[in-house]
């Protein structure tokens, strides 16, 4: 008898969790795609992480060590100024119908700023 209240608790308890990590950003708001471009394009990080919270997953770009040799430049001129690419991804915010959200939303920051926003069902 206390092992089936336990395992009605725990159902409970992880229905209830899945619950909020599928509404954990921005208090579970949703946008259109047009919304979420019009919203986020060109914007900084702080902005992107105060309306939607911390991202699900973060990627940073990194040079590979031949990448002169592959595009016949040198790449490592110190008079460039450095780039930092980064790729943030969100989990079901975006709707592409009134019923679907895309899976997954990437955001490419070069520099602090929203460069490249994608949206993903495929991965």
């Amino acid at each position: 008898m206390i092992y089936n209240a336990f395992k009605k608790l725990g159902i409970a308890l992880t229905i209830t969790s899945l619950a909020i990590i599928g509404q954990a950003h921005a208090g579970g708001k949703t946008y259109t795609e047009n919304e979420f471009l019009d919203a986020f394009s060109a914007k900084t990080k702080k902005v992107v992480t105060d309306k939607l919270g911390a991202p699900a997953k973060k990627e940073l770009s990194v040079k590979p060590s031949n990448a002169g040799t592959m595009i016949g430049k040198n790449v490592d001129d110190q008079k460039s100024k450095n780039v930092k690419v980064e790729m943030w991804y969100y989990k079901n915010i975006v709707k592409y119908d009134p019923k679907h959200t895309y899976k997954e939303t990437e955001i490419t920051f070069v520099n602090d700023h929203v460069m490249n926003i994608a949206f993903f069902n495929n991965r």
